[in-house]
């Protein structure tokens, strides 16, 4: 079965049952695998089968659920048709073959293709490349909406229309609130007791109702065709029990003498204005994202035919010359070939000292040139670059469902029908106690509006941005947010060596000749560099590369086998020659006895010596070096005042992984531990208790880096190592590691406090609407009849709060 993944952007949802009801609808489509909605980042995450469902089909039924997909519209000229079948095979190719496209209609007289496309899952230019390898040519634009763009104009467009009907309804409400409020405190003549004033009182509030309370209409009607009830549900409910009655006392006068008017209006305006301001503290949680996106410059300078030109990113091609000049964004990844300079990578790495980049250092889009101008060959553009992988890697975090949000899902599955319940139950009671209808009325108008399942749908996913975010802005990638959750119950971290805790990039230091076989320490680097020559580790290609800067001329290797974790064989010149741990040749070779004690020497030193064996017999030493990661000691440290066990694995022999272990401070040290089983060491340590993030950067880390509840990939490692991974630390250093148990323990305290939040509002403030302080004579009047004005003001602000607190981790300092 194919699977295709894909994040649509959503619009028109009020709160986390919004969420659930897409959610609910998607899932029930044949052909999706899994989805899941996000309130707080207004994303929906689809994996489906392509063969069984299109991706129309899935937009469509977001649409019947009631909500929208942004989507970009691009008109674009299709070159090289020739009769209307090339125009119905564009047409197929577009929607057929390309992930992201909505619908695409190719008219083969005007030669144009109308295509409507998720910006979020393709670009103008992968629709271009599409057509291209369909056999034919489409001329993109110069200049366009960005995707991105595309999505903000669509929530900014939904943000306008609600002020506007929130300005609509402070222009009548407030009218309306004054002269009534003046009427019932007395503060107005004989005159505002006529019956012409309450008519006045309906015009003003119909508008209200009406035109700024419309949306909560059509909400809760969407809602309840879902089979579900939102928070829209309980406004509309709410204030038109207020509106209605206070119609049928206008044109009834036998119900009453007194209307509501102004209850209702002003509950929809305070709401109204909580939701403006909960959407515009939401978009702040996804900051992170949009500072990614302005990392990458629109324009770049590239050297073609001899001349420097200055061309839209979307031209740059893979293998272009790039021109950086000093304090310019570098547009694209690639390798430089003319120049030196040192570059700002502190987006990718969270580190603000710069690095220096010469010929043939990599640079990574969205980082900064210093001083020097740089020229350098592209490498990776578009989705490829770094940065754009960092971009959807956080998209995705912040996009996932942390385990602990289950718990709100629950609560918020059964909320609304519980709060309607609820009201019903209070009207009842105060009824029959006291047989005031209106007073009854008025407390379960104030249960149906101060209940707020918004808070409790906003405390976890808002939190889970800003947090993902934060690591983003230090050089932490979290892969979802199971991982930042997982992150916090650590207790015990397991650091592979080479590349983790040293630099990964060991050198010769030493090369011992041993009398008996060869003539000169020459001829022992010589052998074993030619032996070596068919290796991919590093230690063997440091001798390789010691052996070229002297200059010595190397044998082709025949019969070249590598013994994992032990060494390699090779036919050399006609002689077996051997290279590897000292261990493999204890006992097996002749003269090893005799070198015991140069071994043993250089390994307390911390060096790791490679025996050197010709025909069986040892021929000398090498002794190799791997130098310490500059914060290694203090990353580790920083790991032992978070009450984490630090523990080392290394293929390395027992002294030299002793050796280094005392220099950075590593509480526990296996060593000599061969690649496949260092899966079996950590699950070794969880069965001692510990809950296990393992560090690693290699392919023979991958299966222990699954193995931990969190796998954290040096971001300069393996591409193997990377997909594996929870998280990735990008800057490649040890100092990500702390950081990143921090950033999780700092967002998931975020998570309870918001949930504590939106628990305890809910909790006590829907019994003070339903009356429970009414017998305390002692309290406030407010307090003991809640009015539902109050109850409204509260609602508004209790959503506000929770996004607020989330935005707080991003002033928090990470250590």
């Amino acid at each position: 079965m194919s699977q295709q993944s894909i994040s649509l952007p959503l619009t028109g949802m009020s709160c986390a049952n919004c969420a659930a009801n897409i959610e609910r609808g998607l899932n029930k489509l044949a052909g999706v695998q899994s989805a899941s909605v996000n309130f707080a980042s207004e994303k929906a995450e689809v994996a489906f089968d392509p063969s069984q469902l299109k991706l129309e089909e899935i937009v469509a039924q977001v649409k019947k659920s009631g909500f929208d997909v942004p989507a970009a519209h691009v008109d674009l000229p299709i070159t090289g048709m020739t009769c209307a079948n090339c125009a119905a095979n564009v047409e197929r190719t577009l929607n057929k073959k390309v992930n992201g496209v909505i619908g695409a209609a190719v008219n083969f007289a005007s030669e144009r293709a109308s295509i409507d496309y998720l910006p979020g899952a393709v670009t103008i230019e992968e629709i271009v490349a599409a057509v291209e390898k369909a056999g034919y040519g489409a001329i993109a634009p110069e200049e366009g909406m960005a995707g991105e763009d595309a999505e903000q104009a669509a929530r900014s467009a939904e943000i306008r229309d609600q002020t506007r009907k929130f300005i609509a309804g402070v222009v009548f409400a407030l009218p309306l609130f004054v002269l009534s409020m003046s009427r019932d405190f007395g503060l107005l003549g004989a005159w505002s007791h006529a019956a012409w004033v309450n008519w006045l009182f309906w015009a003003l509030a119909t508008p209200v109702q009406f035109y700024t309370g419309w949306d909560y209409y059509v909400g809760g009607f969407k809602s309840l065709r879902n089979r579900s009830a939102n928070m829209d549900v309980l406004v509309a409910l709410g204030s038109s029990v207020a509106y209605i009655y206070s119609v049928g006392v206008l044109l009834a006068p036998a119900l009453g003498h007194h209307v509501y008017f102004e209850t209702s209006a002003v509950i929809i305006t305070l709401i109204k204005l909580g939701k403006l301001l909960e959407a515009r503290t939401k978009g702040k949680t996804g900051s992170a994202i949009r500072k990614l996106i302005g990392l990458q410059p629109k324009t770049a300078f590239i050297i073609e035919d001899g001349q420097e030109l200055e061309v839209p990113l979307t031209r740059v091609q893979r293998d272009a010359i790039v021109v950086v000049r000093p304090g310019e964004r570098i547009p694209v990844d690639g390798a430089v070939i003319e120049g030196a300079s040192a570059v700002d990578e502190s987006m990718l790495s969270g580190e603000p000292i710069p690095v220096d980049k010469r010929e043939g250092d990599n640079v990574a889009a969205g980082t900064i040139n210093g001083q020097g101008l740089l020229k350098f060959k592209a490498t990776r553009v578009g989705r490829e670059t770094a940065l754009a992988q960092i971009i959807r890697l956080v998209q995705e975090a912040q996009g996932s469902k942390a385990p602990i949000q289950a718990l709100a899902d629950r609560v918020a599955a059964v909320f609304v029908p519980g709060v309607i319940l609820i009201a019903l139950v209070t009207f009842a009671i105060w009824w029959s106690v006291t047989g005031d209808f209106v007073a009854s009325m008025i407390r379960l108008v104030a249960v149906l509006v101060i209940a707020c399942p918004c808070a409790l749908g906003l405390a976890t996913p808002t939190a889970i941005m800003a947090g993902t975010g934060k690591g983003a802005e230090n050089g932490v990638l979290f892969k979802k947010a199971e991982a930042l959750e997982s992150a916090t119950r650590l207790d015990a971290v397991v650091l592979d060596k080479t590349g983790t805790i040293t630099e990964g990039k060991p050198a010769v230091v030493d090369v011992v000749h041993l009398d008996g076989v060869l003539n000169t320490s020459d001829e022992v680097l010589k052998w074993a560099a030619s032996a070596e020559l068919g290796s991919e580790h590093p230690l063997g290609k440091a001798i390789v590369k010691a052996a070229r800067e002297q200059r010595i001329d190397l044998q082709d290797p025949r019969n070249f086998e590598a013994q994992g974790g032990y060494g390699v064989t090779a036919d050399v010149d006609g002689r077996r020659v051997r290279v590897g741990k000292p261990k493999w040749f204890d006992g097996s070779v002749e003269g090893y006895d005799a070198s015991r004690e140069a071994v043993a020497r250089r390994q307390a030193q911390g060096h790791t010596v490679m025996v050197l064996a010709v025909d069986e017999r040892v021929a000398g030493l090498i002794a190799v070096a791997d130098t310490l990661k500059a914060d290694s000691k203090e990353a580790i440290a920083a790991l032992h005042r978070q009450k984490m066990k630090v523990v080392m694995l290394t293929g390395d022999n027992a002294e030299t992984a002793r050796a280094i272990a005392e220099q950075v401070g590593i509480d526990e040290v296996f060593s000599e531990v061969r690649p496949e089983e260092k899966s079996a060491k950590v699950k070794e340590i969880q069965s001692q208790g510990y809950k296990v993030g393992m560090v690693g950067d290699g392919i023979n880390d991958a299966p222990a880096l699954a193995q931990a509840e969190v796998g954290m990939a040096i971001g300069t490692g393996t591409d193997v190592a990377i997909e594996t991974a929870d998280v990735i630390l990008s800057s490649g250093r040890l100092s990500g590691i702390p950081r990143a148990i921090a950033i999780s323990r700092s967002t998931m305290a975020t998570v309870r406090q918001n949930l504590i939040l939106a628990f305890i509002y809910n909790v006590i403030l829907i019994p003070v609407a339903a009356g429970v302080l009414a017998p305390l004579s002692d309290l406030p009047v407010f307090l003991r009849q809640l009015h539902p004005i109050l109850a409204a003001l509260a609602m508004a602000m209790s959503s506000i709060s929770v996004v607020s607190n989330s935005l707080r981790l991003y002033r928090a300092k990470i250590q």
